[in-house]
């Protein structure tokens, strides 16, 4: 059947002759499809280029051609010499449609095929790592998993993805590092939006063939992954790490990670990101290790670390210090119940509680209030204002603690507010961050009151190891009963709380190790300052000046198992027995710097190595230096260090990339990075963020693949999340996805994500957005199976052809349009703005190339003896190359299997896409502008004449064109190189050219295109009125009462709707107003056919 099909294609593509049914030896063609698109093509070129195809095929031949009479189809009659079955053909010539007419109440239907929508995969036997086979035909439509299939693996072997070091200039090698995802589980949609935009930019500094470096790896995430695994293990075991011990509990998180760092390694795979795989680091192998040690003890030597009682964000479930990234602050309005891990019952927050503490000697009290009342057992002072007369007579004098055998003074102090509450603020310094500062500067005793759980200790016997918030109601009680409690109001209140565990985070007083940060903070906010690190976009430059210049010294200490043990040692002796702390590489080296220290000899040395283990910020802060072999003095260190680029999330700026900076310029002595670009958080459709607990956190790979409803719930009810969150989450899921997410591929949820403009803040993700990606690439692939159908077999490529010399006025439009992109996609990409290099590859794919100059140039095409066929063809390879080479950043699958089929001269095409040179405005210097303003009105024209066209529901007739010069200062013949193209893309049987309306006829529908032309469509005949007149009267009846309905609602809600939704119904409510006035100016204008 291989011959038959030969001649399906051939009826189809260049005639648009619709095939809808075959059996052995017997094809059928739909006579009547499509015979509004034909364009005049003439019956002989038709007859010679059917006969020339069927000769080609000993099986058919060409029985009798049919000259057709006006309005009517000619017939051509293809016998099978196999068997008495035949072809039968009909092709449509260009004739007058005022011949006929159309009666629209009777419509032919046609019997189309149900096809079903088969999933086609890539089933050639390819061995992983070898070429793809691109020599079987390309399916019929565009499928992701037949196109993502074999390429990835194709592309690590050949070692695209390695810097290519055998040229003897690298000096200015593009190097940068991915930022290591966490390795609790599987990679979600905001890592997907890094590592497209990185992807993106690797990709294209590669193709530009510089030397480009992209290094992957994994964080170990010291808390988030502790918590994760023990959860696990109590699910399932019922056991706490504590009882398996710290050495087994660490196995069990390694037998974690194995299993999940290789997922997200294959998820980075499947997201095509062109990282080189050999230079992987997790966080935890031993070369890192090595530099964390080494940086640790290289900055306590040098006095940057040391160990301090202060005051630190506690959690008490995890009974751990975390960082301030790990803190969420939950904003209350009022009174509020909250669940707090470790308590049956809900908890009260927002609530303020009065209380006095008496005066001592007096019969005065002081009122204080605050929302933490436990923490008044760990008060040691109440503060005023020193210029509040109410209290002015009270100074030097002390109040007494109504549970604790204390005196607290009554201090003076200007941070207190005098018009806030009854103007005497309590002071509990080991337990608040501002009394803690208050408490220091007047050398109040710090008092501890909360043990590492979260109980109550140091204070009375009434009160010991009750749990805090247990201890708050009691307090209401005991203070009640002395008489001093003075009552509770709601009080608007922000709680911060453990991004990791949700329990209540409590300031507190403990002896941990410190980094000092106001030394190297300055060195990194001077870098900035003097430009030599460049902050995009440049709105974070205030903040980065905002908060490095009122750092806070950093604390590094973690109460966890899994992590880097932090290298310092506790030494003692028998005459030492408080010991004194020495950081090194190793105990043998911390053995010979204490004894040196003790002075004694190294055996009389007891050493006890903190149980504590650094915070992951600090490991990932050595990460651009440490992926190198830092601290030893390597060849890849001294090639690719410093990177290039960071490029991250705006909410880590502080967090991950200041902290680089400092230790990198401290450390290496050199800046880690030369530019920040940052990209704003992610959220969903509704503008909510990510979280797993409201349904919205979408693993990239059910995107690509596509997952369904069912698939989706399953993942939560296998997740940690609580019965609660579960069902919380349900309801999310099926609210946003209720039929699950389609298959949409790599390459379109790349090309998404990268099209919005990462820059901002927030970026609101629409899962439908890449389904209409997806009908981009299919509209990519079906373009390119056109042109390569017309292009032949036997196609090469022109290096000398000149496109200025040879092309019309058509051919130049597109070459200048193709110039116009390359320029597009080299600035945007340049400044990073991502989203207008999308912009621009869309508009030249999707509008320039398939909607105007494919459509425009069929006629050329499907005429075989056209002398113009050649141009056109090198035109269609000029362009089709140069689009893939500049898209391929974004969609690397798709390109790559195009570009593998593309005709190709030994010198034209490179071996991979990643590979080939990214198109350069400067070998693209056709930019024709006047060819370009003279396409526009033409395209105006077409627009016009196609609007006539829609609103009188002839969509299928081919009316005649006039065009009118309404401007005297017009050429006449300005335009009249593109009459053809005009009636190709209008669909019109001619198009005139006329300067008067006397020269127009009449039954003419008029457009105005601008203040020169006027386009006028020979209506008169080709329908009937009456019948217009009905469907046009019912759709009015249907919109009115779409109206009547959207304004009811309206009315009915009020002003009880959100602003987004009366704003929804205005614009309703305004669309079928337009509608309205459309229908109505319609039917006007069909009283002139009458």
């Amino acid at each position: 059947m291989s011959a038959s099909w030969s001649v399906m294609r051939f009826l189809y593509f260049r005639h648009k002759i619709k095939y809808f049914k075959s059996r052995r030896h017997h094809i059928c063609f739909n006579p009547n499809a499509y015979r509004s698109i034909q364009c005049g093509i003439r019956h002989s070129s038709y007859t010679a280029s059917l006969s020339r195809l069927l000769n080609k095929n000993d099986n058919f031949e060409l029985a009798s051609v049919q000259l057709p009479r006006a309005g009517r189809c000619a017939n051509s009659v293809i016998t099978d010499k196999r068997g008495p079955a035949s072809v039968t053909h009909r092709q449509s010539r260009s004739f007058h449609f005022s011949q006929t007419t159309q009666d629209s109440s009777k419509k032919t239907k046609v019997n189309k095929p149900s096809r079903e929508k088969d999933v086609v995969t890539y089933d050639v036997k390819t061995p992983k790592g070898e070429k793809k086979d691109t020599n079987c035909p390309l399916p019929t439509g565009y499928s992701p998993l037949y196109v993502e299939a074999a390429w990835y693996d194709w592309w690590v072997k050949e070692g695209f993805f390695k810097p290519d070091t055998r040229g003897s200039d690298i000096s200015d090698p593009f190097v940068i590092c991915l930022p290591p995802p966490n390795v609790t589980g599987n990679l979600h949609l905001g890592h997907a939006l890094t590592n497209s935009i990185q992807d993106a930019i690797v990709r294209w500094h590669r193709m530009k063939g510089e030397t480009t470096l992209w290094v992957p790896g994994c964080d170990h995430a010291g808390i988030a992954t502790q918590v994760v695994v023990e959860k696990k293990l109590w699910r399932e075991k019922q056991l706490t790490r504590h009882d398996l011990g710290r050495e087994h509990f660490i196995e069990e998180i390694w037998k974690w990670k194995n299993e999940k760092g290789e997922v997200i390694y294959d998820q980075m795979k499947k997201l095509g990101s062109s990282l080189d795989w050999e230079r992987a680091k997790f966080t935890l192998d031993e070369p890192m290790n090595k530099a964390v040690t080494e940086a640790f003890v290289q900055l306590h030597d040098a006095g940057l670390i040391y160990r301090s009682d202060r005051l630190v964000h506690w959690c008490c479930h995890l009974k751990s210090t975390i960082s301030d990234i790990e803190v969420e602050n939950m904003e209350l309005s009022g009174r509020t119940l909250l669940d707090v891990p470790g308590y049956q019952d809900k908890v009260e927050f927002g609530l303020l509680h009065s209380f006095a503490y008496p005066v001592e000697g007096s019969d005065e009290e002081v009122v204080v209030a605050t929302t933490r009342l436990e923490t008044m057992l760990g008060d040691t002072a109440v503060c005023v204002h020193p210029e509040d007369d109410r209290f002015s007579h009270l100074h030097g004098k002390f109040v007494t603690h109504p549970f604790e055998d204390r005196r607290l003074p009554i201090i003076q102090d200007e941070f207190v507010d005098k018009s806030y509450g009854t103007g005497a603020v309590k002071l509990t310094p080991a337990h608040d961050h501002k009394d803690y500062d208050v408490g220091r500067k007047h050398g109040l005793p710090m008092v501890t009151i909360l043990a590492d759980d979260g109980r109550l200790t140091n204070v009375s016997a009434e009160f010991q190891g009750m749990k805090r918030f247990e201890a708050r109601e009691a307090l209401i009680q005991s203070l009640s009963q002395k008489g001093l409690f003075r009552g509770t109001c709601e009080n608007p209140m922000v709680l911060p709380l453990c991004s990791r565990s949700h329990d209540v985070i409590e300031p507190r007083l403990k002896e941990q190790w410190f980094v000092s940060c106001k030394e190297m903070a300055q060195q990194a906010l001077e870098a900035v300052r003097s430009g030599e690190l460049e902050i995009h976009p440049a709105m974070y430059q205030s903040d980065w000046y905002n908060w490095l210049g009122d750092i806070r010294d950093w604390c590094v200490s973690r109460q966890l198992w899994w992590g880097h043990r932090i290298p310092a040692y506790l030494a003692k002796t028998e005459v030492d027995n408080r010991g004194q702390w020495v950081c090194a590489e190793s105990e043998a080296s911390a053995r010979t710097k204490a004894a040196q220290l003790m002075d004694c000899p190294p055996g009389e040395i007891v050493l006890q190595q903190d149980e504590d283990v650094l915070d992951t910020w600090f490991s990932s802060a050595l990460f651009p230096f440490a992926v190198f072999g830092w601290p030893d003095k390597t060849d890849s260190l001294c090639k690719f260090y410093p990177t290039s680029l960071l490029e991250t999330g705006h909410d880590i700026l502080f967090f991950w990339v200041a902290r680089m900076v400092m230790l990198g310029q401290k450390l290496t002595g050199e800046l880690p990075f030369k530019q920040v670009l940052l990209h704003g958080t992610l959220r969903d459709a509704h503008g909510r963020k990510m979280s797993k607990s409201l349904g919205n956190v979408v693993d990239p790979v059910d995107i690509i693949r596509g997952i369904s409803l069912d698939g989706l719930q399953k993942q939560l009810l296998e997740s940690n999340l609580s019965k609660a969150e579960i069902k919380k989450a349900m309801e999310g899921q099926r609210s946003d996805y209720p039929e699950g997410i389609p298959e949409c591929g790599t390459d379109a949820l790349r090309f998404t994500l990268c099209s919005y403009n990462f820059k901002a803040q927030e970026i609101n993700m629409d899962v439908t957005h890449v389904k209409s990606y997806r009908h981009f690439c299919n509209k990519i692939w079906q373009a390119f199976k056109f042109v390569t159908m017309n292009l032949g077999e036997n196609f090469q490529p022109r290096s000398n052809f000149k496109i200025q010399e040879e092309g019309n006025k058509v051919d130049q439009w597109i070459v200048s349009r193709l110039c116009h992109m390359v320029q597009s996609c080299d600035q945007s990409f340049r400044s990073h703005d991502l989203h207008w290099v999308t912009k621009s590859l869309h508009q030249f794919w999707y509008m320039d190339l398939c909607n105007v100059y494919l459509e425009s140039v069929k006629p050329v095409l499907w005429d075989l003896d056209s002398p113009h066929r050649d141009v056109v063809n090198q035109t269609l390879w000029l362009c089709v190359n140069t689009a893939l080479r500049a898209t391929s950043p974004f969609m690397p699958f798709l390109t790559e299997e195009l570009y593998q089929r593309l005709p190709r001269s030994p010198e034209s095409l490179s071996r991979s896409i990643c590979i080939a040179p990214y198109p350069e405005p400067s070998e693209y210097p056709w930019r024709n502008l006047v060819s370009e303003s003279e396409m526009d009105t033409v395209l105006q024209i077409v627009n016009k004449s196609l609007s006539i066209k829609k609103e009188f529901n002839i969509g299928k007739m081919r009316p005649q064109c006039f065009v009118q010069i309404t401007e005297h200062n017009c050429d006449l013949h300005e335009l009249e190189h593109y009459r053809d193209v005009i009636s190709t893309l209008s669909r019109c049987d001619n198009t005139q050219f006329v300067e008067s309306r006397s020269d127009i006829p009449d039954g003419c529908v008029a457009n105005i295109v601008n203040q020169h032309y006027t386009v006028h469509l020979l209506l008169k005949n080709l329908l009937n009125p009456d019948v217009e007149k009905t469907r046009l009267q019912k759709r009015l009846e249907k919109v009115i009462a779409s109206l009547e309905k959207v304004t009811a609602s309206q009315e009915k809600r009020g002003s009880k709707t959100s602003p987004d939704i009366q704003q929804r119904y205005m614009d309703k409510a305004l669309a079928y107003r337009k509608e309205i006035g459309e229908i109505q100016a319609t039917l006007k204008t069909l009283d002139k056919f009458r």
